[in-house]
Order: C-alpha cells, then sequence, then structure tokens
C-alpha cells in the first residue's frame, strides 16, 4: 500500500489481529488512548504511598496518564497478551516443601522482555509498512497502564489482586502494548468484573498485602519484598515469606478462573537450570559466578547476586531445622556484604531457635 493510500482500517484490524497470532500472541484487542479512569486509581494509589521505594512510579505518573506523552500522536493503543506457563514442578508442591525455593513462575524461563518487545516490534513494522502512521512497542519497558489498557481493550478485567484476569487463560500472562496515531476501530471491553464475593486472593495473601479488594501496599508484598526492595526485608514480614525467593504467586495460584489457564507452547518459558524444583541450600552455595552463569538471559538476574542470597537466607531461616542448613549460613556469615549478614543472622537465630525446640521435646 503506498503511503498516501487511506487504509481501511477495520480490514486492518482483523489483520493486525491476524499478524499479532502468527507472532504467537494468544489475544490482540484494541482500545482508546484514554486512561482517565486508571489514571487517577494510580494517583489514589501513589497518595497512599503503596509504591514503597519504586519512586519511578510516581517520578513518572504523568507519562503513565497521557499515552502522547510518551508518544505523541497515540491515539490508540494495541494490547497483547501472551501466556507463559510451560511445565515444571507443580507451584504448590514446591510451596508444600519448605526445604525447596520458590520462583514466581514467570520468572522460571528465559526473560520475556526480549521475546515479546521483538515480536511486539515486528507487528508495529508490519502495520507501518501496510498503512504508515506512528508506532511504538512497549514490554513493561515505560511507564504505560498496561493492564488498565488491556481492560478497556477487551483482553479481560482487573480482579481484586490488581492482576487482569480473563475468563477463558485465568491470569498467568504477559502483556505488551503498541500505541498507534491510527484512529483504529475499538474493541468493547468483553468483560465486566467476575470477581463476585469471591476473596480467595485477600484471604491467601501470606503477607495480607491485598489491604482491600483491587487495592495492593506493594510494601508488603512478597514480589516487591524479593524483587523491588534493595534494603532489608521488614523483620515482621519475614516469616511469612515461608520459602518464596523470587517473588509470589499465591493470589493466582488460588484464583478460581485460574483453571482456564491456557499452557504456552514458547521454548524461551520452559523452566531452565532446574529453577522449578530446586533446593534453597543448593542455591545458597552458589558463588557469583555461578549466579550469573545460571541466570544468564533470566529476569532473576536484575536483583543481583546479594539480593539472591537475602532472599534465600530468608528462605533458610523458614526451613526446618537443618545442621547442614545452618553450617552453610555460619560459614557464608562472614563472606558477604552487611545487609545480607543481617538476614543470615535472623536465619541463624531461626535455625537456632528450632533447634533448642526440638532439643527441648527430647
Amino acid at each position: 500500500m503506498s503511503e498516501h493510500a487511506t487504509p481501511d482500517l477495520t480490514h486492518l484490524a482483523t489483520e493486525i489481529k491476524r499478524w499479532g497470532q502468527e507472532l504467537g500472541f494468544a489475544h490482540i484487542g484494541i482500545g482508546t488512548a484514554d486512561n482517565h479512569p486508571h489514571a487517577q486509581r494510580l494517583n489514589e494509589w501513589l497518595q497512599k504511598g503503596y509504591h514503597g521505594e519504586m519512586g519511578y512510579m510516581s517520578a513518572r505518573e504523568a507519562l503513565r496518564a497521557d499515552a502522547n506523552a510518551l508518544h505523541e500522536g497515540t491515539v490508540r493503543v494495541i494490547s497483547a497478551r501472551m501466556d507463559y506457563l510451560a511445565g515444571g514442578e507443580d507451584a504448590n508442591t514446591v510451596l508444600q516443601s519448605p526445604q525447596k525455593a520458590y520462583i514466581s513462575r514467570y520468572a522460571l524461563g528465559r526473560d520475556y522482555h526480549k521475546l515479546i518487545r521483538k515480536r511486539l516490534s515486528q507487528l508495529a513494522q508490519r502495520i507501518e509498512q501496510q498503512a504508515g502512521g506512528r508506532h511504538r512497542a512497549f514490554v513493561d519497558s515505560a511507564p504505560v497502564l498496561e493492564r488498565g489498557y488491556a481492560e478497556q481493550a477487551g483482553l479481560g478485567w482487573i480482579g481484586k489482586n490488581s492482576m487482569l484476569i480473563n475468563s477463558r487463560a485465568g491470569s498467568w500472562f504477559f502483556l505488551g502494548e503498541i500505541y498507534t496515531s491510527l484512529p483504529l476501530p475499538i474493541d468493547a471491553p468483553q468483560e465486566t468484573s467476575h470477581c463476585g464475593s469471591c476473596r480467595a486472593c485477600l484471604d491467601d495473601c501470606p503477607t495480607q498485602a491485598i489491604v482491600a479488594p483491587y487495592q495492593v501496599d506493594a510494601r508488603r508484598c512478597i514480589s516487591y519484598l524479593t524483587i523491588e526492595l534493595h534494603g532489608p526485608i521488614p523483620t515482621e514480614l519475614r516469616s511469612a515469606m515461608g520459602n518464596r525467593v523470587f517473588g509470589c504467586d499465591d493470589c493466582q495460584l488460588v484464583c478460581p478462573w485460574n483453571k482456564f489457564a491456557q499452557p504456552s507452547t514458547e521454548e524461551d518459558f520452559v523452566p531452565r537450570h532446574q529453577l522449578d524444583n530446586s533446593e534453597l541450600l543448593s542455591l545458597f552455595q552458589w558463588t557469583e559466578t555461578q549466579f550469573l552463569e545460571q541466570t544468564a538471559g533470566s529476569a532473576i538476574r536484575r536483583i543481583g547476586y546479594p539480593r539472591w542470597l537475602r532472599n534465600l537466607a530468608v528462605g533458610l531461616g523458614n526451613a526446618p531445622h537443618d545442621p547442614a542448613i545452618l553450617k552453610a549460613l555460619q560459614q557464608r556469615r562472614t563472606e558477604v556484604e552487611e545487609m545480607v549478614a543481617e538476614h543470615i543472622d535472623w536465619a541463624i537465630a531461626q535455625q537456632q531457635q528450632k533447634a533448642a525446640l526440638i532439643g527441648s521435646d527430647r
């Protein structure tokens, strides 16, 4: 099509969805670039301080509230869903094995950012080739209210756990967006909230981070504590973390809608290095070189080696008493920086306390 031809936007929208499926996306929707209701909710969330140390959330709030400010000329947002569950050890089985390390299911394979950004960029290029316009792809890489846009584009509804939920696919999926200057026909939101009276996610959250329906206090959320927080994990929350060392999936695992979750066929999402079923002690004994080797191309690497040890130390403190664990903690104690050492000290105290209880029972 020449750059001066007027595209058939209805046909183009249909083609975009077909091209998206060819690129591995399970659902493509098109919505308006106006996100005022969701921007207002973000502002209220920030005003409550629920973002904790994630200063970038408030620093770039204006760009989240105005798509045109982020990408000039944007009138539509194309939202894309890609499912990521790709096998591995059963999540609940790992959570119920306190000597094992639980890693959020999304992080078991390769980092999703590169894969999805590449696919979305290919889709954006194809749209531009066919119809012109200005387009920009995003995958959790810029201030975009992705769940809000996805809800507006008919990909699902935002549940009480603040996750986007789809009635045919649950919530085990990634989202990505293309900002476009083309006034494509809009997909009506297909689903209002279907959470009803269910409060499974609120009741099951280990640290009670879901402080009210649709409101998550990140400062209590295990995903925030293990990934976003750079300093010490609050002492009062450590025991509730159990063996969760990178992220947390509890609010998804108990969501009834996830019985409809779709398995992914993407090889990049297949668990690597047995991280779906590894012992806490084994991971804690990795050297920094091993950590860098085993997490190459993984979202886990972003937290760095010290925070990896910090999180594992908490998990080891919560594990049943084991002389091998206590020995490993004591040996590592002198090798680490102060922040990590403080968590190791806590874990040692927890292990010693359990040992004392065992001894008193004899």
